[in-house]
């Protein structure tokens, strides 16, 4: 496998970091970066006792110092921020299925890899957004986002975005890729300008005026609510919400992943901590803290997050797709021009 030169290099950089392999210590490689998740572990070492080292840096980072690493690597778990960096991840051969009849009870089949190589523990939805004073009819579809109505009016991120490739993997799980090909080239035709910035940064747009229609996730939204987002907060009520394809799959779902790495020297620790994060503690941590939706059942929601009201998730196309997909995903993006 071929790795870009300042992937391998920021590797070798964060490999200096040494992590201990010890019975009652689990090691952690995330690429979530919220200081809200140190928290959650201090939970975890509370009621088991281990303690949990943690690293941080971005996927394809972590991906390639797994490499590197091999059957030497201390890491015993691997947490990515989407499915689709998995796909890296089981390309390369360091994970390995995990063993575990609470996750397999607690997760939803379609919130699991086929080969229970990784699971859900959080959920993103991947949602439309709109100026309520320049649109009266939102399209309640993905796939109405290419109408003509929309040309020149759509904000939404660089087809490099994860959440941006998963969404399109889906696209082609469902529709096939000729018509996610299509779709893809409806919305280049469809965008106010060349993608730029985050999620925030598509909501300012429709704050700003510079785009009527633009497309996120939930929680960058929900934060406009919780501080002075600069560029959100103040027009914040000016933008509505609509949840797609609530008459046919339901809104896609973006998930936060987690897996047990091939080398894992403290196996057993591991599988503490990946049952922890099902536990019913860590998923309203995860809805209170980050505005995430739980990927078990049936727990609740806090106040921020419900504020966006009741809607059906896809729980029809199996998120291995985005994984399984992703690398066809991109190569679309780039036959479309979606920068």
């Amino acid at each position: 496998m071929t790795h870009h030169p300042r992937s391998l290099a920021l590797a070798a950089a964060i490999a200096a970091l040494a992590l201990p392999a010890l019975a009652d210590s689990v090691n952690v490689y995330s690429s979530r970066h919220y200081d809200s998740d140190d928290a959650l572990y201090q939970e975890f070492t509370k009621e088991t006792g281990i303690d949990v080292n943690r690293i941080e840096a971005k996927a394809d980072e972590l991906i390639a110092r797994l490499e590197a690493e091999g059957k030497n690597s201390p890491a015993d778990v691997f947490i990515t921020v989407d499915v689709g960096r998995m796909a890296r991840a089981e390309q390369a051969g360091v994970l390995q299925p995990f063993s575990s009849d609470l996750i397999e009870a607690r997760i939803p089949q379609h919130l699991r890899h086929p080969d229970n190589l990784w699971f859900g523990i959080a959920q993103r939805a991947r949602i439309i957004f709109y100026a309520r004073d320049r649109v009266e009819h939102p399209p309640v579809t993905y796939e109405a986002l290419t109408d003509p109505e929309w040309k020149g009016r759509i904000c939404i991120r660089s087809s490099s975005n994860v959440y941006n490739q998963s969404l399109l993997a889906s696209l082609i799980e469902i529709h096939g890729e000729e018509a996610a090909k299509e779709w893809a080239a409806g919305i280049v035709a469809n965008m106010a300008r060349p993608p730029q910035g985050g999620d925030t940064d598509q909501l300012r747009g429709l704050v700003s005026g510079e785009c009527d229609i633009a497309v996120a996730n939930h929680y960058y939204f929900l934060r406009g609510f919780d501080g002075n987002v600069s560029g959100l907060s103040a027009g914040i009520e000016n933008i509505g919400w609509v949840w797609p394809n609530q008459n046919g799959r339901g809104a896609h779902m973006n998930l936060t992943v987690a897996a047990q790495t091939r080398s894992s020297p403290n196996p057993e620790a591991a599988t503490a901590l990946l049952e922890f994060l099902t536990g019913d503690w860590a998923q309203q941590y995860f809805a209170g803290q980050t505005h995430e939706y739980p990927a078990v059942p049936g727990v609740g929601l806090d106040p921020g997050t419900a504020r966006l009201g009741l809607f059906i998730p896809d729980s029809t196309t199996g998120t291995d797709a985005y994984s399984r997909n992703a690398a066809r995903a991109q190569t679309i993006f780039n036959e479309v021009g979606w920068d």
